[in-house]
């Protein structure tokens, strides 16, 4: 578990481990699903017709004909477009947002007086749409997005490249990964080809295809920065995510879009940016995505193992305010490891005797430093297995047995 939705109650001196991180945007033009998130829309303009060309002597030559395409200006990044781009769709998603008591803040005397007694009365209801992209998996229909495109949408619409549209079902959506599956009943559809991210490196090309501020069927270009980017680097601790990290510009309308190798083959979703940042874009890459998608699929939902701790890098300015503080039940004797801030309730790790104020050092006999290598490991674990955890305890090693639990997945409220 991360450092998210730390506790009120936490002792002053672990509300204070927690790491102030630049947040991510979850990409979209009309941020309608939550407030920090937002959706992105895609289509490829379908390529213009080749013209039939007429001899230059034919007496039928006019200086009104149409332009030749000129194939010698073909480069690898059109042949991964137009590969691409006919499996590419555009999600229109659209939620009714309620107010609990609808217009009695309205009737307060200062509005009336600033009125003139007529104070306006916002309706009980309003509709937040959204705008954002996929791409077939499938030939019947099923289509990858981003879980914040589609999440709390009373309506999905989906538009294909030829013009149809599509009334989409969502089969699963994952918060945690920000992954979802829509599908609609549609036949012989294009489909995408899939890479292999686990095969990335810095320094190879990338494509982006999406709807950036509204400027529909954008490509961008870039090359891969990064791979394996934590959760905590991005600015979303609460994912469980390894990101892509890209250079390829991607901007608020972008979420849900493919972005491709120089093969035209799909490597990863545009996802994320660092707001007022330059050239750092993220992605989800396709092969945790595929993961994802096959639980959704058979399944409708996606279990991820849980601990229930929340945790944090040890530093040497963390074990300091440890040190100085004034609860004095705990002492930190290790110089490395990942500090056990707090744990939660009836929680896999409070039946195991975690305890707040544990450094883990080993899990599984592999040795951890970070708190995101300790949420690696568990999530490449599933529900129900155990976990030896090494922890020093008030200076004493201890060793503990965590048996893994269903994460505990809250949606959000309107």
């Amino acid at each position: 578990m991360t450092l998210a939705n730390f506790s009120a109650k936490t002792p002053a001196i672990y509300r204070l481990l927690l790491l102030t991180v630049a947040g991510a945007t979850f990409l979209g033009g009309c941020s309608p699903f939550p407030k920090a998130f937002s959706s992105h829309k895609e289509s490829i303009a379908t390529p213009a017709p080749t013209p039939t060309l007429t001899p230059s002597n034919s007496e039928n030559t006019t200086s009104s004909s149409l332009p030749v395409r000129d194939d010698t200006d073909t480069n690898f990044v059109v042949a991964a477009v137009e590969k691409v781009g006919p499996a590419v769709v555009r999600i229109d998603s659209a939620r009714t947002v309620r107010r609990q008591v609808p217009g009695d803040e309205y009737n307060d005397p200062f509005f009336r007086r600033f009125f003139g007694g007529d104070a306006p009365v916002p309706p009980a209801e309003r509709t937040v749409r959204g705008t954002g992209s996929g791409f077939v998996i499938n030939a019947e229909g099923q289509i990858l997005t981003n879980a914040h495109v589609v999440d709390g949408a009373d309506t999905v619409t989906v538009t294909l490249r030829d013009g149809r549209t599509f009334q989409g079902k969502v089969l699963g959506e994952d918060p945690l990964t920000d992954i979802a599956v829509v599908k609609i009943n549609a036949n012989n559809l294009p489909v995408v080809a899939l890479g292999n991210s686990d095969m990335l490196r810095p320094g190879q090309w990338a494509i982006a295809i999406g709807n950036p501020l509204g400027l529909d069927k954008t490509v961008t270009v870039g090359v891969i920065s990064a791979t394996d980017r934590t959760s905590s680097q991005v600015g979303v601790p609460d994912k469980r995510i390894g990101f892509i990290q890209t250079d390829a510009a991607i901007n608020p309308g972008n979420s849900g879009g493919p972005l491709l190798n120089a093969r035209g083959e799909v490597i990863g979703i545009n996802t994320a940016i660092i707001g007022g940042a330059q050239g750092l874009g993220f992605a989800i890459p396709i092969n945790t995505v595929q993961r994802i998608s096959q639980q959704l699929i058979a399944k409708g939902k996606v279990e991820h193992p849980f601990v229930g701790i929340q945790m944090a890098t040890l530093t040497p300015e963390i074990k300091e305010r440890i040190k100085n503080s004034a609860n004095g039940n705990i002492t930190v004797q290790a110089d490395k490891g990942v500090l056990v801030v707090r744990v939660v309730r009836n929680s896999p790790a409070d039946k195991a005797g975690l305890q707040q104020g544990d450094v883990i050092q080993k899990v599984d006999n592999q040795s951890v430093t970070t708190a995101d290598k300790v949420q690696q490991i568990i999530e490449s674990r599933k529900v129900g297995d155990s976990l030896q955890m090494d922890v020093q305890r008030n200076g004493q090693a201890q060793s503990v047995q965590v048996q893994l639990g269903a994460f505990p997945v809250r949606r959000q409220e309107s």
